[in-house]
């Protein structure tokens, strides 16, 4: 879908929100990507250098995608693609739900369903990601049946 349809697709209903782009770059894995640093008598963990920044490189990228589109503020769906540059890594959208907060949505807390797949790409790796108001229909097979 192109920024032009996203933007059209956002501005046509208020009540539907639906934006996809794309990342290029491979995002460090966030709960493999801390360290431990001292403030003062303070120990605290904080996210890696790779990850920092892969975070300010979604944000540039994010943002030119986004066409002026605001930050949705309903719940949403998550569904996304990471294409790694090997196959090392496992599959971690954690940091990428942080980064789309105040881009994409307002807060990750807004994310209520989840779709991500995991992809090989040496030569190029990125993330596709497309963002929707929540569809809340849950699976048959997922719901408990009482007998």
């Amino acid at each position: 879908m192109s920024n032009t349809e996203n933007k059209k697709n956002a501005e046509l209903s208020t009540a539907h929100f639906d934006v996809t782009f794309k990342v290029f770059g491979e995002p460090a894995s966030k709960a493999n990507s801390r360290r431990i640093v001292k403030f003062g008598n303070r120990i605290a963990s904080i996210k890696s250098l790779k990850a920092l920044s892969y975070a300010d490189v979604f944000a540039v990228q994010c943002h030119s995608q986004m066409n002026g589109i605001v930050p949705t503020e309903d719940l949403v769906q998550v569904e996304m693609i990471i294409y790694y540059a090997s196959r090392r890594p496992d599959l971690d959208e954690s940091l990428i739900l942080d980064c789309m907060q105040g881009l994409v949505y307002v807060n990750d807390r807004q994310v209520r369903k989840k779709i991500i797949y995991w992809g090989l790409d040496k030569a190029n790796p990125r993330t596709i990601i497309r963002v929707s108001t929540l569809d809340s229909n849950v699976p048959k097979h997922l719901c408990i049946i009482d007998t």
